[in-house]
């Protein structure tokens, strides 16, 4: 079976990667962290954009393959261990919908808090890639409610901790409304050990960036 042998794992802490960082201990593979303080500078260093352009967090690498951009390094993580059962098979009828949930929560939720966060409303709304924050409200709403106890029914998958995570921080921050079935299904990830197991490693980092 294939492993997390070789694997790097270059976080933040506060930032997106803490999403990939709970996936590794989903997993319960071995990897390497190598912790950048990018406020510093950490990100712009020559040997770092050489992996990532962006100079930002997550990045991992993986024997000779490099990987950026938090749900693809989960889903690539998913397919590199099937056995965890964090992903459909290629030939199982709901990798479509797998794949869809997966990658709506960077390319239409975010984009949608972002705006959401900097009160800016477009004028044709027809251009937005999330059309309008009131459906999209509705769409999160309907999804995260159905959710038997996860997104994707019984199983718990890698869509529930990306968009799992998106969603934990919107309501955080109070960007997505106060609402029973947010604060419900929340409550199902954090009793969940590796993310608890994740949060652990990362608290005493992130007292110190928000000391800093």
């Amino acid at each position: 079976m294939p492993s997390g042998r070789n694997l790097t794992f270059y976080h933040a802490v506060p930032s997106r990667s803490g999403t990939v960082h709970w996936m590794l201990h989903e997993l319960g593979i071995p990897f390497d962290v190598k912790l950048l303080d990018i406020r510093a500078g950490a990100g712009q260093t020559p040997e770092y954009l050489a992996l990532n352009p962006l100079g930002k967090v997550p990045t991992i690498v993986h024997g000779d393959t490099v990987v950026t951009e938090a749900a693809a390094i989960c889903c690539y993580l998913a397919d590199l261990v099937p056995a965890a059962g964090l992903a459909p098979a290629f030939d199982d009828p709901k990798r479509g919908e797998y794949l869809r949930w997966l990658f709506f929560s960077p390319s239409t939720i975010e984009p949608a808090l972002i705006d959401r966060a900097r009160q800016y409303e477009a004028e044709d709304s027809s251009q937005n890639s999330y059309r309008d924050w009131e459906t999209l409200l509705s769409i999160l709403i309907d999804v995260v409610g159905k959710s038997d106890p996860w997104l994707l029914g019984q199983n718990f998958t890698t869509v529930d901790i990306v968009m799992g995570s998106t969603i934990r921080f919107g309501c955080m921050f109070g960007l997505l409304p106060k609402d029973p079935v947010f604060d419900a299904y929340i409550a199902r990830i954090d009793a969940r050990p590796a993310y608890q197991r994740a949060q652990e490693i990362d608290a005493p980092h992130f007292a110190a960036a928000m000391a800093g």
